[in-house]
């Protein structure tokens, strides 16, 4: 009996939590375009209608170009910090590395507001897809860091003694050893890095162009009634790809400690 409150209390948690996600596909097939009970009957037309809207293939196609440039410049900035923070030791190391993660602990809107004013104010540019890709690329590399840190710090450096031993420089080493063993969370913090972007509302909204991405362009549905179902079928569609991609990505995370014979302690999922 003594664990039931405890039991209790996390039901309810992620029933607060992940009971509105469930009421996105059962709105999303049904037939009314009133978000009500009872419902009206099963229908897909709200998925058909997807199919049809120029504008929202415009900001996917926006929003999947930004996710994906952000999570290559992520990881690879990210494994660069996990690299240095793992192997080497020089003065002020904690501090810098503390410094780079601090967007984790940063409002998004706080620096959504700064950046924008350091584009326009101080560069002077014109909001694009690039301004956009600069902003989440130095709040995804924290993210990105955090992951590949363990794998970086689990990994035994004599590995790479050996293969610069026998002839290799340091970044043939680095490559042909390094970089495969490291390879499981490289790949999981371009997965994680991918879904932050593409779900990314706040900095979007600020930070976008003429061309606005997937998050800002759902946001400006919200205005119309009648677009209420479209936004249900289009947000089934985006938690069913956040899920996927999630999992994907803790797989090869946890494949990444099994290889280095780790014992894996807690992790996304």
């Amino acid at each position: 009996m003594r664990g039931w409150p405890l039991r209790i209390y996390v039901i309810l948690m992620l029933a607060f939590l992940y009971a509105p996600i469930l009421l996105l596909p059962i709105f999303a097939f049904n037939d009314a375009a009133i978000i009500a009970f009872p419902l009206a009957g099963f229908s897909t037309r709200w998925f058909e209608q997807l199919w049809s809207t120029p504008a929202l293939h415009q900001a996917l196609r926006n929003s999947l170009v930004i996710a994906t440039v952000t999570a290559l410049l992520a990881t690879t900035l990210g494994v660069c910090a996990a690299r240095a923070g793992a192997m080497a030791s020089f003065p002020g190391k904690r501090a810098m590395l503390g410094f780079v993660m601090l967007p984790l602990v940063l409002p998004e809107i706080i620096v959504a507001v700064a950046l924008l004013i350091v584009v326009r104010q101080v560069l002077d540019l014109d909001l694009s897809n690039w301004t956009v890709i600069a902003a989440h690329t130095v709040i995804c590399m924290p993210f990105s860091i955090a992951i590949l840190n363990g794998a970086f710090q689990n990994l035994d450096p004599s590995y790479e003694e050996a293969a610069m031993d026998l002839g290799e420089g340091r970044w043939g080493a680095f490559r042909l050893v390094t970089l495969p063993l490291v390879m499981p969370g490289i790949v999981s913090s371009l997965l994680i890095c991918f879904i932050i972007s593409l779900d990314d509302f706040v900095l979007a909204q600020f930070l976008t162009g003429q061309n606005p991405t997937l998050p800002v362009y759902i946001y400006g549905l919200t205005r119309f009634v009648d677009a209420l179902p479209v936004i249900m079928a289009l947000g089934t569609i985006l938690v069913t790809l956040s899920i996927t991609l999630l999992i994907i990505a803790e797989w090869f995370r946890r494949r990444g400690l099994a290889r280095a014979g780790i014992k894996d302690s807690g992790g996304f999922l």
